[in-house]
């Protein structure tokens, strides 16, 4: 299971660096944010990575894999919820290139960095990327708008994913040969799903991250009870 984890996060690097190079192209990263993400989320990783070979995940992927179903049926009714009343240390604006829309968004410092590293955590832990943790608690508790979400969180996974990798590269964690058979087909996915996701709607988005958050809660809930 440690091989498969390690090898994962590798082919995650691969994955947000392609996506990465495209939303900083485009403009749709708030690289500051990204950064005090990284602060936290990375060294999580790394110790996510470390934790990896001593505690066994069983039932605890299951109840990841739940709470991620609860935060894909928030982001669904997320219109309808009050919002988060926490004071933001940062405020900033957003204009979406294409709509020419502005968006006003910001963020509490400790409660960026808990949840920064709590993502960091569970993809070195798992091998995933953090952004089903990362994209959620971006749009409920800090207004992200969508898209700047989804780009913003990619450069953080990728930055986060490095460390967690090289971790696992200390320890032996990867399969070399299957991490490259797979690699090139993580750059062309990167490549096509930040290409499609800059051309979607907020709301479009919205539905399809949280089908995907749901996804990865599912296969967590089934790995978890079959462990």
């Amino acid at each position: 299971p440690q091989v498969a984890v390690g090898t994962s996060l590798l082919i995650v690097v691969f994955t947000a660096l392609s996506s990465s190079m495209t939303y900083l192209r485009q403009n749709r990263v708030d690289v500051r944010s990204g950064l005090l993400f990284f602060l936290a989320g990375g060294p999580a990783s790394m110790f996510g990575a470390w934790l990896n070979q001593w505690v066994a995940a069983g039932r605890f992927q299951a109840y990841f894999g739940a709470f991620l179903i609860f935060m894909a049926m928030l982001l669904t009714a997320r219109e309808r919820l009050r919002p988060c009343r926490i004071r933001w240390h940062v405020e900033r604006t957003y204009i979406d290139p294409m709509s020419r829309r502005q968006y006003r968004y910001g963020y509490n410092y400790w409660l960026a960095l808990a949840v920064s590293a709590a993502a960091g955590l569970l993809a070195g832990f798992f091998g995933i990327g953090g952004g089903a943790l990362m994209v959620p608690m971006m749009v409920l508790f800090f207004s992200f708008p969508p898209q700047l979400a989804a780009a913003t969180s990619m450069f953080t996974i990728l930055l986060t994913s490095i460390l967690g990798s090289t971790t696992h590269f200390a320890l032996g964690n990867i399969a070399w040969f299957l991490a490259l058979f797979l690699i090139p087909g993580a750059w062309i996915g990167g490549k096509v799903g930040s290409w499609i996701a800059m051309r979607m709607s907020g709301k479009a988005l919205i539905w399809a991250t949280r089908l995907a958050i749901a996804a990865v809660g599912v296969s967590l809930i089934i790995e978890g009870l079959g462990a």
